[in-house]
Protein backbone atom coordinates (compact mmCIF):
# COMPACT_ATOMS: atom_id res chain seq x y z
CA UNK A 1 0.00 0.00 0.00
CA UNK A 2 1.37 3.40 -0.98
CA UNK A 3 1.19 6.58 1.04
CA UNK A 4 -2.29 7.26 2.38
CA UNK A 5 -3.89 10.62 1.77
CA UNK A 6 -5.80 12.66 4.31
CA UNK A 7 -8.99 11.98 2.30
CA UNK A 8 -8.41 8.23 2.53
CA UNK A 9 -7.78 8.40 6.27
CA UNK A 10 -10.82 10.59 6.91
CA UNK A 11 -13.12 8.20 5.03
CA UNK A 12 -11.55 5.16 6.67
CA UNK A 13 -11.96 6.58 10.18
CA UNK A 14 -15.56 7.54 9.40
CA UNK A 15 -16.37 3.94 8.44
CA UNK A 16 -14.53 2.46 11.41
CA UNK A 17 -16.48 4.73 13.77
CA UNK A 18 -19.69 3.67 12.02
CA UNK A 19 -18.84 -0.01 12.48
CA UNK A 20 -18.12 0.58 16.18
CA UNK A 21 -21.58 1.96 16.94
CA UNK A 22 -23.77 -0.20 19.17
CA UNK A 23 -26.56 -2.01 17.38
CA UNK A 24 -29.84 -0.16 17.00
CA UNK A 25 -32.67 -1.36 14.75
CA UNK A 26 -33.63 2.25 14.03
CA UNK A 27 -30.31 2.85 12.27
CA UNK A 28 -29.07 -0.49 10.92
CA UNK A 29 -25.64 -0.56 9.28
CA UNK A 30 -25.75 -2.48 5.99
CA UNK A 31 -22.83 -3.18 3.67
CA UNK A 32 -23.61 -3.35 -0.05
CA UNK A 33 -21.77 -4.08 -3.27
CA UNK A 34 -22.05 -5.95 -6.52
CA UNK A 35 -19.73 -8.27 -8.39
CA UNK A 36 -19.66 -9.84 -11.85
CA UNK A 37 -20.22 -13.58 -12.14
CA UNK A 38 -18.92 -15.31 -15.26
CA UNK A 39 -20.97 -18.13 -16.71
CA UNK A 40 -18.69 -21.03 -17.60
CA UNK A 41 -19.85 -24.17 -19.37
CA UNK A 42 -18.21 -27.46 -20.28
CA UNK A 43 -17.14 -28.34 -23.81
CA UNK A 44 -16.46 -31.95 -22.90
CA UNK A 45 -18.27 -34.34 -20.60
CA UNK A 46 -16.76 -34.06 -17.09
CA UNK A 47 -14.51 -36.86 -15.95
CA UNK A 48 -16.27 -39.49 -13.80
CA UNK A 49 -15.76 -38.97 -10.08
CA UNK A 50 -14.14 -41.91 -8.31
CA UNK A 51 -14.35 -42.57 -4.59
CA UNK A 52 -11.59 -40.79 -2.70
CA UNK A 53 -10.60 -38.62 -5.63
CA UNK A 54 -11.12 -34.92 -6.21
CA UNK A 55 -13.43 -33.73 -8.95
CA UNK A 56 -11.63 -33.33 -12.28
CA UNK A 57 -12.45 -30.92 -15.06
CA UNK A 58 -11.12 -30.64 -18.59
CA UNK A 59 -9.01 -27.53 -19.11
CA UNK A 60 -11.22 -26.43 -22.01
CA UNK A 61 -14.38 -24.52 -21.21
CA UNK A 62 -17.06 -22.40 -22.85
CA UNK A 63 -17.67 -18.73 -22.02
CA UNK A 64 -21.41 -18.15 -21.73
CA UNK A 65 -21.33 -14.49 -20.83
CA UNK A 66 -21.77 -12.99 -17.39
CA UNK A 67 -24.31 -11.68 -14.92
CA UNK A 68 -24.21 -9.49 -11.85
CA UNK A 69 -24.67 -10.39 -8.19
CA UNK A 70 -25.95 -7.58 -5.96
CA UNK A 71 -25.79 -8.30 -2.24
CA UNK A 72 -26.03 -6.67 1.16
CA UNK A 73 -25.36 -7.83 4.69
CA UNK A 74 -26.07 -6.34 8.09
CA UNK A 75 -22.95 -7.55 9.93
CA UNK A 76 -24.35 -7.26 13.46
CA UNK A 77 -27.48 -9.36 12.83
CA UNK A 78 -26.67 -11.60 9.86
CA UNK A 79 -29.55 -10.14 7.83
CA UNK A 80 -28.85 -10.69 4.13
CA UNK A 81 -30.28 -9.81 0.75
CA UNK A 82 -29.06 -10.86 -2.70
CA UNK A 83 -30.27 -10.54 -6.28
CA UNK A 84 -28.85 -11.81 -9.57
CA UNK A 85 -29.37 -9.69 -12.68
CA UNK A 86 -28.31 -9.91 -16.29
CA UNK A 87 -26.94 -6.37 -16.18
CA UNK A 88 -25.52 -3.92 -13.68
CA UNK A 89 -27.19 -0.57 -14.29
CA UNK A 90 -29.05 2.11 -12.37
CA UNK A 91 -32.24 0.12 -12.88
CA UNK A 92 -30.89 -2.95 -11.05
CA UNK A 93 -29.48 -0.71 -8.31
CA UNK A 94 -32.91 0.89 -7.84
CA UNK A 95 -34.67 -2.48 -7.75
CA UNK A 96 -32.26 -3.75 -5.14
CA UNK A 97 -32.64 -0.72 -2.90
CA UNK A 98 -36.42 -0.94 -3.11
CA UNK A 99 -36.14 -4.50 -1.80
CA UNK A 100 -33.60 -3.43 0.84
CA UNK A 101 -35.87 -0.66 2.13
CA UNK A 102 -38.74 -3.16 2.38
CA UNK A 103 -36.58 -5.34 4.65
CA UNK A 104 -36.38 -2.53 7.21
CA UNK A 105 -39.88 -0.99 7.41
CA UNK A 106 -39.29 0.39 10.92
CA UNK A 107 -35.83 1.86 10.38
CA UNK A 108 -35.49 5.64 10.55
CA UNK A 109 -32.37 5.57 8.34
CA UNK A 110 -30.60 2.59 6.84
CA UNK A 111 -26.85 3.27 6.99
CA UNK A 112 -25.42 1.90 3.72
CA UNK A 113 -21.71 1.33 3.20
CA UNK A 114 -20.78 1.16 -0.49
CA UNK A 115 -18.15 2.25 -3.00
CA UNK A 116 -18.18 5.24 -5.34
CA UNK A 117 -19.40 3.51 -8.50
CA UNK A 118 -21.31 5.96 -10.69
CA UNK A 119 -24.62 4.12 -10.17
CA UNK A 120 -24.28 4.05 -6.39
CA UNK A 121 -26.27 7.10 -5.37
CA UNK A 122 -29.86 8.27 -5.06
CA UNK A 123 -29.85 9.90 -8.50
CA UNK A 124 -30.32 6.39 -9.94
CA UNK A 125 -33.76 6.24 -8.34
CA UNK A 126 -35.01 9.26 -10.31
CA UNK A 127 -34.36 7.57 -13.65
CA UNK A 128 -36.81 4.73 -12.95
CA UNK A 129 -39.28 6.05 -10.37
CA UNK A 130 -41.59 9.03 -10.14
CA UNK A 131 -40.08 12.03 -8.32
CA UNK A 132 -42.25 11.29 -5.29
CA UNK A 133 -41.22 7.63 -5.20
CA UNK A 134 -37.54 8.40 -5.78
CA UNK A 135 -37.45 11.04 -3.04
CA UNK A 136 -39.25 8.77 -0.58
CA UNK A 137 -36.83 5.91 -1.31
CA UNK A 138 -33.78 8.16 -0.99
CA UNK A 139 -34.98 9.33 2.44
CA UNK A 140 -34.73 5.76 3.73
CA UNK A 141 -30.94 5.71 3.34
CA UNK A 142 -27.79 7.45 4.47
CA UNK A 143 -24.84 6.57 2.27
CA UNK A 144 -21.27 6.08 3.54
CA UNK A 145 -18.56 5.63 0.93
CA UNK A 146 -15.36 3.60 1.11
CA UNK A 147 -12.10 5.31 0.14
CA UNK A 148 -10.82 4.73 -3.38
CA UNK A 149 -9.18 1.30 -3.82
CA UNK A 150 -10.27 0.21 -0.34
CA UNK A 151 -12.98 -2.38 -0.92
CA UNK A 152 -11.49 -4.30 2.03
CA UNK A 153 -13.18 -1.75 4.30
CA UNK A 154 -16.60 -2.94 3.10
CA UNK A 155 -17.68 -6.04 5.01
CA UNK A 156 -19.75 -7.32 2.08
CA UNK A 157 -16.42 -8.40 0.56
CA UNK A 158 -16.14 -10.97 3.36
CA UNK A 159 -19.53 -12.33 2.37
CA UNK A 160 -18.55 -12.41 -1.32
CA UNK A 161 -15.48 -14.42 -0.35
CA UNK A 162 -17.67 -16.96 1.48
CA UNK A 163 -20.02 -17.21 -1.52
CA UNK A 164 -17.06 -17.72 -3.83
CA UNK A 165 -15.83 -20.63 -1.72
CA UNK A 166 -19.33 -22.03 -1.32
CA UNK A 167 -20.46 -22.11 -4.94
CA UNK A 168 -19.04 -19.45 -7.25
CA UNK A 169 -15.67 -21.20 -7.54
CA UNK A 170 -17.20 -23.90 -9.73
CA UNK A 171 -18.22 -23.81 -13.38
CA UNK A 172 -21.83 -22.69 -13.66
CA UNK A 173 -23.10 -22.50 -17.25
CA UNK A 174 -26.34 -20.48 -16.97
CA UNK A 175 -27.66 -17.49 -15.07
CA UNK A 176 -30.67 -19.47 -13.86
CA UNK A 177 -28.44 -22.12 -12.30
CA UNK A 178 -26.12 -19.53 -10.78
CA UNK A 179 -29.05 -17.62 -9.33
CA UNK A 180 -30.53 -20.79 -7.84
CA UNK A 181 -27.26 -21.87 -6.22
CA UNK A 182 -26.20 -18.44 -4.96
CA UNK A 183 -29.57 -17.49 -3.50
CA UNK A 184 -29.87 -20.88 -1.80
CA UNK A 185 -26.49 -20.36 -0.13
CA UNK A 186 -27.34 -16.79 0.85
CA UNK A 187 -30.63 -17.96 2.36
CA UNK A 188 -28.84 -20.71 4.28
CA UNK A 189 -26.35 -18.23 5.72
CA UNK A 190 -29.21 -15.81 6.46
CA UNK A 191 -31.20 -18.47 8.31
CA UNK A 192 -28.11 -19.39 10.35
CA UNK A 193 -27.62 -15.69 11.17
CA UNK A 194 -23.92 -15.86 10.42
CA UNK A 195 -22.52 -12.54 11.56
CA UNK A 196 -19.26 -10.72 10.91
CA UNK A 197 -17.04 -9.96 13.88
CA UNK A 198 -15.16 -6.90 12.61
CA UNK A 199 -11.85 -6.45 14.43
CA UNK A 200 -10.21 -3.52 12.65
CA UNK A 201 -10.88 -0.57 14.96
CA UNK A 202 -9.95 3.11 14.96
CA UNK A 203 -7.19 2.37 17.43
CA UNK A 204 -5.86 -0.48 15.29
CA UNK A 205 -5.89 1.72 12.18
CA UNK A 206 -3.98 4.52 13.91
CA UNK A 207 -1.40 2.04 15.14
CA UNK A 208 -1.02 0.25 11.79
CA UNK A 209 -0.88 3.41 9.71
CA UNK A 210 0.95 5.61 12.21
CA UNK A 211 3.68 6.61 9.75
CA UNK A 212 1.05 7.75 7.23
CA UNK A 213 -0.67 9.93 9.84
CA UNK A 214 2.69 11.47 10.76
CA UNK A 215 3.69 12.08 7.14
CA UNK A 216 0.43 13.89 6.36
CA UNK A 217 1.03 16.29 9.26
CA UNK A 218 4.70 16.73 8.40
CA UNK A 219 3.90 17.60 4.80
CA UNK A 220 1.55 20.36 5.95
CA UNK A 221 3.74 21.76 8.72
CA UNK A 222 4.89 25.30 8.00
Amino acid sequence: MGALTSVFIAKMEHLLALYARPYTPRYPVVCFDERPCFLIGEVMKPFPIKAGQAKKEHYAYAKNGSCSLLAAIEPLTGERLAQVHTRRTKREYTLFFQALAARYPNAAKIQVVQDNLNTHNASSFYEYLTPEEAFALAQRFEFHYTPKSASWLNMIEIEFSALARGCLHQRIPTQDQLEQEVLALVQERHDQRIRINWQFSLEAARDKFQKHYLKIREDKTL
